[in-house]
């Protein structure tokens, strides 16, 4: 729960920057946004999760 609370957050803050600085459109964030929200009850969610936990893994592995 907390990967998928922080993932949201960090996402939420790139489509702001975006937003801001990069000319996206509101109404662009809003296809992204329902994109997201319909993609997340396919079949493939699980394995979208599983490659975010992944990835969060080898980030949470590597040593700076």
């Amino acid at each position: 729960m907390v990967l998928s609370i922080s993932g949201v957050v960090l996402l939420g803050v790139i489509m702001f920057l975006f937003f801001r600085k990069d000319g996206l459109k509101v109404s662009h964030a809003i296809v992204c946004a329902l994109f997201g929200f319909y993609l997340a009850g396919t079949a493939i969610a699980p394995g979208i999760k599983a490659g975010g936990a992944s990835l969060a893994g080898l980030l949470k592995g590597l040593s700076l």
